[in-house]
């Protein structure tokens, strides 16, 4: 019985290659099915919150809907205020302006007096963190100055700056700091007892410690901070805003009132929620990049 030859053996065992268009066809097929399951997840999870709307709506709708209701129903509002919803950008000079020039106005102002706050407030809260003195001495003075209304430093701006626009930016940033140096305070103060031993065998001291050992470790709480913070400048602002006048969505809010109009007010407090959630979720967002995801506990 002869043998069967060595190359017909070695044809029969090896795998037919896969031709370089069928597997860039199952890759892509691969992708496809994978995005349709992303995609279909991610509908699925908002089938709640749509239904949970319909329903708010419905019963906003219902409510509102005799001749003796003293708010507008969504079908009014939508009446009433469409041209607001879907041309947010329009300008007939002014103080004529669109829902979304007051809110950029709004955003220019939080954005400088956060910024202030957040710088401040995590130099601030590394000094009371780290040295018992300035603990003792600063501590007792922060705790008693962020019990103070945002609104009651208005008036004690306007007399320093004499100008609406630094008044506002104050007001964001004395609403602001408290939460940020607090929150940076307690993450130094929490820095693990290991990680500084460590630094000590190591020999690393001065910039590197803070730079190596502190920052990354209170880097969860200092977000913790800056999330509320900025939370906080939005709620200011738009308070703000009603007493000092100018281009801004508490400006807006307050006019529409003084017009009688309240369906411009449901759409701009509609807007007001929006922006903040944005704005949170950017902060967090930042803080899961900058943490890698570690929450302060």
């Amino acid at each position: 019985m002869r043998g069967t030859p060595t190359s017909t053996v070695f044809s029969q065992a090896t795998a037919t290659p896969v031709a370089p268009s069928g597997l860039v066809a199952a890759r892509l097929r691969s992708a496809s099915l994978a995005a349709l399951r992303r995609l279909r997840h991610e509908a699925l999870q908002a089938v709640p919150l749509i239904v949970m709307l319909a329903i708010l709506l419905g019963v906003w709708q219902i409510a509102t809907h005799g001749p003796g209701a003293t708010l507008p129903s969504p079908v009014k509002i939508w009446a009433q205020s469409h041209d607001l919803i879907l041309h947010p950008f329009y300008d007939h000079g002014g103080l004529d302006k669109g829902l979304g020039w007051h809110l950029f106005a709004s955003l220019q102002r939080v954005f400088v007096g956060f910024a202030l706050a957040g710088s401040v407030g995590v130099a601030l809260g590394m000094l009371v963190g780290t040295s018992n003195i300035a603990m003792r001495g600063l501590d007792p003075i922060f705790q008693v100055l962020r019990t103070v209304p945002p609104l009651a430093w208005l008036p004690l701006s306007l007399a320093a700056f004499r100008d609406a626009q630094p008044s506002a930016i104050f007001v964001i940033f004395i609403t602001a700091i408290w939460p940020v140096i607090i929150n940076t305070a307690v993450g130094v103060r929490n820095v693990p007892q290991d990680y500084r031993n460590v630094a000590l065998v190591i020999r690393l001291r001065g910039p590197k410690f803070f730079t190596k050992i502190v920052l990354p470790s209170a880097a969860p709480y200092i977000f913790t901070g800056l999330r509320i913070g900025i939370g906080l400048s939005w709620l200011a602002i738009v308070a703000a805003e009603m007493l000092i006048g100018g281009v801004g969505i508490g400006f807006f809010i307050w006019d529409a009132w003084n017009s009688s109009n309240i369906s411009d007010i449901i759409v701009a407090l509609i807007y007001v929620g929006l922006v903040g959630f944005v704005l949170d979720r950017i902060v967090a967002f930042a803080g899961r990049l900058a943490t890698r995801g570690v929450q302060a506990s």
